[in-house]
């Protein structure tokens, strides 16, 4: 909950207190209480918007008022009855005032710990040599959203950046996938990142490496936010693509919406096939950032496109699988809790640097096939890695349980989790695509956190 929320709750509640228990001598003061109550609505409102889970506390001023108004027509002497009915009327009043926002936070991340500030834009590209098979209109070309974050110099003229842009949309195509109504999730317009819109590249060095990050199917560009914001604080430009129509809502400049059309996708062979489609969009991107970097813009020559390296979740985690393994630019990848689709791997491994981040309840699922099992054991053949961390579930591995933690797993603490990503991450990509990194950093960060199963084949 943030600052003016907090003191909402807190004032409504010590002046309900008053209202309801004080003598009646002191109810005559009932109207500088409902100033001050008043008061404090109108600063957060202002300072931090409106939000439906707050609505008990913007009615406090109305219910105390009808609490006094009602208390001085009826006389009768307070007995322990009414005594215990009031103090049930502010147990209740606060529960909801507070368990509504709780459950539905606003601030949601760790600030980035590298020493970067974080810059972010977003471009709409479209590749005019791809019909787009998800469209009606056989006219309709490959568009992509994709959101590049970067090391920042400073924040320039830029505000923080919302966690999430077009809200009302991912809400809407979120909601369908939940089967909850969209407003529920309305928060999510109030939620900022720690990056700042269009900010100063920083000039600290000539040029940075690049990451590229893919979601799962039904997720969406900002769904690992507290992933891409820590890279991007540690020296990497992070190129974060929405799949359309396989991202759960993508909004185009001109206010079109393609939302998520997959739903139906769950045969093996068909999400093997269909995983070419997001390998023409990696591939597509890897071309538009080498023409950043050729162009006169706030990339040109400070990308180094000789250290590229890729990381996405589920879906977007095979992507990256497959892209390591089959495109030259791509110098090593981390695949999070993703099944191993498309194209079969070599028995030898992928021969690149590879590490599969696998949640718990993944790992204990009984629904795991004997293919997926010979899929990944192909894949990390040769040398690659493998990490099981405990506690976790499919979505761990993005920000979906930092919205509420009605969605966590038992005993999962989400921050601690993301900070084991986070980490294992850094370290992967420093070695494998910075190239600066300590080559016994994976085996130090193993024996730093001894719940997690790292293993190297």
């Amino acid at each position: 909950m943030r600052f003016w929320e907090i003191s909402l709750i807190i004032v409504n509640f010590a002046l309900m207190g008053w209202i309801l228990f004080a003598r009646r001598e002191t109810k005559r003061w009932f109207i500088i209480a409902l100033t001050v109550a008043y008061c404090v609505l109108i600063a957060q409102l202002f300072a931090e918007g409106y939000r439906w889970q707050m609505i008990p506390a913007y009615l406090s001023s109305v219910i105390m008022t009808a609490c006094y108004l009602l208390a001085k027509r009826k006389k009768s002497v307070r007995n322990r009855v009414t005594l215990t009915l009031k103090s049930l009327l502010l147990v209740i009043y606060l529960s909801v005032a507070v368990v509504l926002p709780a459950l539905m936070p606003v601030s949601l991340f760790k600030q980035p710990t590298g020493p970067f500030l974080v810059g972010t834009t977003l471009y709409h590209w479209v590749d005019y040599g791809r019909e787009e098979p998800l469209s009606k209109d056989p006219k309709d070309r490959r568009e992509l959203m994709v959101q590049i974050y970067y090391p920042a110099g400073d924040k320039g003229k830029g505000n923080r950046e919302p966690y999430i842009r077009n809200s009302h949309e991912i809400a809407k195509g979120m909601a369908k996938d939940l089967s909850i109504p969209a407003f529920t999730l309305s928060q999510l317009g109030l939620v900022e990142s720690y990056a700042f819109t269009e900010a100063r590249m920083s000039d600290s060095e000539k040029q940075y490496p690049v990451l590229l990050f893919s979601h799962g199917l039904g997720g969406f560009r900002n769904q690992n936010t507290f992933e891409v914001e820590e890279l991007a604080s540690q020296g990497y430009i992070v190129v974060c693509i929405d799949h359309a129509y396989d991202a759960v809502a993508t909004v185009y400049p001109d206010g079109r919406t393609a939302y998520f059309q997959s739903a139906n996708m769950t045969d093996i062979s068909e999400r093997d096939g269909h995983i070419k489609l997001w390998k023409g969009d990696v591939s597509f991107v890897l071309d538009q950032v080498e023409k950043l970097n050729q162009s006169n813009g706030r990339f040109a020559g400070r990308i180094d496109t000789t250290r590229i390296g890729m990381f996405g979740h589920s879906y977007g985690g095979a992507t990256a699988a497959q892209m390591l393994a089959e495109d030259s630019r791509i110098k090593a990848a981390i695949d999070m809790d993703g099944t191993l689709y498309g194209a079969a791997y070599s028995e030898s491994g992928i021969g690149k640097p590879f590490l599969l981040m696998s949640a718990e309840m993944s790992e204990d699922s009984k629904e795991d096939s004997d293919e997926e099992e010979a899929r990944n054991k192909r894949a990390l053949a040769g040398g690659g890695m493998s990490m099981v961390i405990p506690h976790t579930d499919h979505t761990s591995f993005s920000d979906f349980h930092l919205i509420s933690p009605l969605l966590r797993s038992p005993g999962e603490d989400p921050h601690y989790v993301h900070r084991i990503i986070n980490e294992f991450s850094l370290a992967f990509f420093d070695l494998y695509v910075k190239q600066t990194g300590d080559s016994s950093a994976m085996d130090r960060l193993a024996a730093n956190y001894p719940e997690v199963k790292f293993k190297v084949n």
